[in-house]
């Protein structure tokens, strides 16, 4: 049986080594708490129960999960960005086998979420304070079976963006050497209308893994919104035959609270990047 730490969340504002975290009752959830940090929503956190996600995002990452390993699975997991690691908890209720790693910048937040959010207790979970692109370089081949990008940082205009070293090809390609010939590269991709940054993100895990699916609402696949996108990659197909395929996938998807399609992202072909 996991054992975890103990659920201790004071609402309140906390220093962070980035500035300012906030814990709040989520008005919305009964129950429910939210994570801010520096004014920008990060977290849901649902102490009661971890398989109930808030945020739509991290429910298309829990479906792609979900139809491609079984629950028996000992996962290896790396999140690259751990904040209050709602995900990792996800993993940890669903898969108890799993062993993961939560890679966290900063040293501050890593410790609040230690001590306040009843986090699954090593080797379940080891919360690591680096830096993300360090981390994902350095990795050894096949030694991942899930790798979860979702990391930002305030641009310029205070924006959360993806830092640039964390996109491109050679990160993918860092990813694809530790996740090997099965595993799965899920990037959480956040920005504003027009979509042009999220083109040049799925051209270049287009360039690495042989399989990648773009996973959005319908008005952020038309950029008339700021929002996320998920991309999901791999080299093998994405979902299991044994747990419905890709037309389960894509049901779980179409039925979310915030529905969302599914698409086939194509290699790239000079002069022609959509999604």
């Amino acid at each position: 049986m996991v054992k975890h730490s103990p659920v201790n969340i004071v609402p309140g504002l906390y220093p962070i080594d980035a500035g300012t975290a906030e814990i709040s009752e989520d008005p919305f959830t009964p129950g429910c708490w939210l994570l801010t940090l520096n004014g920008a929503e990060s977290s849901q956190l649902n102490p009661d129960q971890p398989t109930v996600l808030g945020f739509e995002y991290m429910r298309w990452i829990a479906a792609v999960i979900g139809h491609r390993f079984t629950t028996d699975t000992a996962l290896k997991v790396l999140h690259l960005g751990a904040a209050g690691c709602t995900l990792a908890r996800w993993v940890t209720a669903l898969y108890p086998k799993a062993h993961q790693v939560a890679v966290e910048y900063d040293a501050g937040l890593a410790a609040l979420a230690r001590d306040r959010f009843g986090l699954p207790r090593a080797p379940a979970l080891k919360i690591r304070v680096a830096e993300a692109g360090e981390v994902l370089a350095a990795g050894y081949p096949d030694t991942r079976d899930v790798i979860i990008r979702d990391v930002f940082a305030d641009d310029d205009d205070g924006r959360p963006t993806t830092p640039a070293h964390l996109t491109g090809i050679q990160p993918a390609e860092h990813a694809a050497r530790q996740l090997g010939a099965h595993g799965v590269y899920l990037v959480n991709y956040g920005g504003g209308p027009g979509m042009a940054d999220a083109l040049v993100e799925q051209a270049a895990l287009a360039e690495v893994f042989a399989h990648v699916l773009a996973i959005a609402d319908p008005a952020m696949f038309k950029g008339r919104r700021r929002g996320n996108v998920i991309f999901a990659c791999s080299q093998a197909p994405l979902t299991s035959t044994a747990l419905g395929g890709e037309p389960a996938l894509t049901r779980a998807l179409l039925s979310d609270p915030v529905p969302a399609q599914l698409r086939h992202v194509s290699p790239p072909s000079p002069g022609r990047t959509r999604l």
